[in-house]
């Protein structure tokens, strides 16, 4: 019953179609994920959608936001609808999980201690169902496929984002700000644009989140330019419910393929 309604709600937020059976429901939203750009394997438990390189010099909060996000600090930018991405992790049978959270040390730490860098926090990272990011590519004849967290740079480590499972937040429902028609809600996800964020936030307003207890820290998380195309070539992100080993041969003919990068002026 929860699938048909959300069904039904994700088309409703895209169409102004009249009713229509569940299956014929089912069919459109495989129409939408086609124009979006996004696919779907139930059976492989895998999603893909295409993203565009954002900022590789800069501080990361980010790791994926709509035209409507906080694209200043989000390695990738993305065409697709948050609450389409939404749709497809449910499919694959995620189930909102639960963000991270603060709780006071108790004792707490003295002044002393807090001038010198303790936190007078407990932070708990998110738990709930988990997926694993990779990102592609083709260049030159040459195919690139990383784990994303190795696209990333940890300034606190001097190494790149250690690897883990992501957490399905599943982002929730907020006032939509209409004020024609103040009762009304929207999803917050689609509302304020941020779909993947690396850094902890309290709102719980992304479909994704990083799961590191280090994510608790906003100014420690860099791109690793070396390895990240140009500012707008289109890459494809992958969301798995299990490690991707090898890179098959449908998937590889699946990535897009981005210009030579650029000779820097000396």
């Amino acid at each position: 019953m929860l699938l048909r309604i959300l069904l039904a709600a994700s088309l409703a937020a895209f169409s102004s179609a009249p009713a229509v059976s569940v299956q014929g429901r089912e069919s459109d939203l495989t129409k939408l994920f086609e124009a979006q750009g996004l696919t779907l394997d139930r059976a492989g438990g895998l999603i893909s959608l295409p993203v565009d390189v954002c900022v590789r010099d800069a501080p990361l909060e980010y790791l994926v936001v709509g035209s409507n996000g906080a694209a200043h600090e989000s390695l990738f930018t993305t065409s697709v609808a948050p609450s389409l991405l939404n749709t497809a992790l449910i499919l694959l049978g995620a189930e909102p999980g639960k963000n991270a959270s603060w709780r006071p040390k108790d004792p707490r730490p003295t002044d002393e201690e807090m001038l010198n860098g303790a936190s007078p926090w407990i932070v708990d990272p998110p738990t709930g169902s988990s997926f694993y990011l990779y990102v592609g590519w083709k260049q030159g004849g040459e195919t690139y496929f990383y784990r994303l967290e190795d696209l990333m740079r940890d300034l606190s480590r001097g190494r790149s984002m250690t690897r883990h499972a992501w957490v399905y937040l599943g982002s929730r429902m907020v006032p939509s700000g209409d004020r024609e028609h103040p009762n009304t809600q929207a999803f917050a996800a689609d509302l304020y644009g941020n779909v993947i964020n690396v850094a902890f936030f309290t709102e719980g307003y992304t479909v994704l989140t990083a799961a590191l207890p280090e994510c608790v820290e906003q100014t420690i998380w860099l791109p690793n330019a070396w390895l990240i195309p140009d500012r707008g070539e289109r890459v494809r992100l992958f969301v798995s419910k299990q490690r991707i080993e090898t890179v098959s041969a449908e998937l590889a003919k699946s990535l897009p393929e981005v210009a030579p990068p650029k000779v820097l002026a000396r």
